[in-house]
Parts: C-alpha cells; structure tokens; sequence
C-alpha cells in the first residue's frame, strides 16, 4: 500500500520559490519557521480506538514502504543539521511497536546540534521501553490516557490495557523523562464527565495534562463536528471544580493554551485545534513512516522522499524537495472552509 494507493496526490513540486528568502531553514510564504519535526515511525497500533480506526483495524504499510533504520536516521539528520529542525517528535500509529525505536531515537539524540526529542505513546509496554529510551536519550514522553474508568477505557479502544498505560506513565516518570504529558480527548456522551478526575489524576501524580478537541482525522470519516467537546466546553467543565489562571509564558508555536490549576505550580493545556486554531504560529514539518513529507497534518498532498532517497538522491537534492513543501505551506488547516475536504490517510498513518 503506498501513498498512491491511499488516494494521496504525491507532488513532484515545481513550486515557484523565486520570492523565497536565501536561507537553508523550512521557511513559508506567511513567514512561518519549521522547527518541530514529528516524525510517523509505524502505522500500526495495539489498540482500536473508537475516534481513531474501526474495530478490524487497517490495512497496515508493508515492511518494505517503511523507511527503514538508515534512511529514517538520514532523513532526521538532514532535517537537524541543515535545515533548522531543533525538536523531534516520534509518533505513531504505536511507535512503541518499531522494533528499532530505541536505535532511532539514540541516533538523533548523538547528533552534534542536539535536538530535543520526545515520544508519543499509548503507553502499552512503556514500562518496559521507559528506562532504555531515557538512556538512549529521549527527553520527554506524551501518553494518551481518555478515561480513568476501566469499562470505558475498553470502550474507547476496544481492548482492556488499562492497567498496562497506568504502568506505562509509573515507569515513564521513574526514569526520569519530563515532564510526563498525558493527552485526553473527551467525546459526547462518553467521558465528558471525566475532565475534572482527569486532572486531579494529573495533579496529584505530577503529570501534565493535555486535552485535544477531536479531529477530522478519522478513517471511517465519522466526525461531527456537533457532537465535539469543544475547548470552551472543557474550560467550562474544569472551571466548576478548580480556579484556572492564564499561564504568564508566551505560548509561542506551542500548540496548548496553558492555565496554571489552583494558582499553580499544576498546569492543564487546551489544545483547540478545531475551535482555536494555531495555524498562525504553526512550526511543524512531518514526515510519515514510509517517507512522505507533509507540511500539515490536514495535507491532502505528499511529496515523496522515499523514492528519491532510494534512487541515489544526494542531501542537496532531498534538502531542496524538503524546502519547496515547507515554502508551499497553506495558511491554515482550512477545517472550517466550505470546500474543506480531510484527508485521505488517517491520524495512525499520518502521526499526533
């Protein structure tokens, strides 16, 4: 299955970059940097969650269209050391699931710039993987985590780990990566009630929380945008139980607007991608398990890397396609347009 096959235009650009400033970083017409590189490692997951793929799961990307160790790790250096990429974030699909996880992130961290790095999870088999990524040199872990209800933790993801992701955020915290984020999305009718136990959850563990409105990524193309618990809605269900202030830093690019609990030091972000779009200060740069690139993560274009770099591309050249797509960059994700239109690969095969 390649990107072809998904129904996803792969772009050889010819995009007009003459008004493009001489610089080597992932610069736009809008002026935006990319920085922040998120990386897809896998496309498969260990879980079924509800809001994310259907029960019998997806046809996965075979073996031989995953980037593998070398390339990934190519395509990571080049991003860090000629094209300004100072943050790297492993997702999924289970990143957990890549066999060579360990090695990738191990790489990246012994690169001479280096860079920040950080995982996102489901937590399934981090307590085994937390201590050898630290040690490899992962910085940080974000770990999804809808509900504190066993039965509806099932619910939600069609399998019964609860007890695995609690393990997953003890280990995660034991080894020393910080901060431990925990990321929820709260859904209609199922765990809406749950966003003040969540956050006392967080609180009283030393976990950062973060909620994320639902988003038009899924396969089945079920999203509605009525039925989703919008980032007001969230504050609103917080601000019964705890006194939320706006947190004095600049947000910057970061994604979540931040509220000190209780006067602090506790902190919970909004992440209102849908609602409270950030797209302005957007520095993001992704690139997908079988070595596509996408300068959003509501692209409905991929330009291929994949083949290039299999062809015998040098740098120069992988570097130049890398620069055209980040200069090519819509304004925004466009998800309140009339001609909107989501993507055809879901969120497991594009990356959190």
């Amino acid at each position: 299955m390649t990107a072809v096959d998904l129904g996803i235009p792969v772009v050889r650009r010819t995009t007009d970059t003459s008004a493009r400033p001489d610089t080597p970083f992932l610069v736009d017409r809008f002026g935006r940097v990319a920085r922040d590189l998120r990386v897809s490692l896998i496309d498969k997951c260990n879980l079924r969650c509800t809001y994310c793929m259907p029960a019998e799961g997806l046809p996965w990307l075979k073996r031989a269209e995953l980037l593998d160790t070398e390339e990934m790790v190519r395509l990571i250096r080049i991003a860090v050391e000629q094209l300004g990429v100072t943050d790297v974030r492993f997702t999924g699909g289970e990143p957990l699931l890549r066999q060579d996880l360990v090695d990738i992130i191990a790489a990246t961290a012994q690169l001479p710039s280096g860079p920040r790095t950080s995982l996102t999870t489901n937590g399934i088999n981090l307590d085994r993987f937390a201590a050898p990524l630290a040690q490899a040199g992962l910085h940080r872990v974000n770990v999804s985590l809808d509900t504190l209800d066993r039965a509806t933790f099932r619910e939600l993801t069609r399998r019964d780990r609860f007890d695995d992701v609690l393990a997953g955020l003890d280990a995660a915290k034991a080894a020393g990566l910080k901060p431990v984020k925990v990321n929820a999305v709260l859904l209609r009718g199922v765990n809406d009630a749950e966003a003040c136990d969540l956050l006392r959850f967080c609180v009283e563990r030393g976990y950062q929380l973060r909620f994320i409105e639902q988003m038009p990524l899924d396969p089945q193309h079920g999203w509605d945008r009525a039925q989703m618990i919008t980032a007001d809605e969230i504050l609103d269900h917080l601000g019964r139980e705890f006194d939320l202030t706006p947190h004095g830093a600049e947000r910057g690019s970061a994604p979540a607007e931040r509220w000190l609990v209780d006067g602090g030091p506790a902190v919970v972000g909004v992440i209102g991608s849908v609602t409270r779009p950030f797209c302005a200060t957007c520095d993001r740069t992704r690139l997908t398990a079988d070595g596509q690139l996408r300068s959003c993560l509501f692209s409905t274009t991929e330009t291929d890397l994949r083949g290039p770099l299999r062809s015998g591309a040098d740098d120069a050249e992988l570097v130049r396609l890398w620069q055209e797509t980040m200069w090519a960059k819509a304004a925004g994700h466009g998800v309140d347009d009339e001609g909107f239109a989501q993507p055809s690969r879901p969120m497991s095969a594009i990356g959190g």
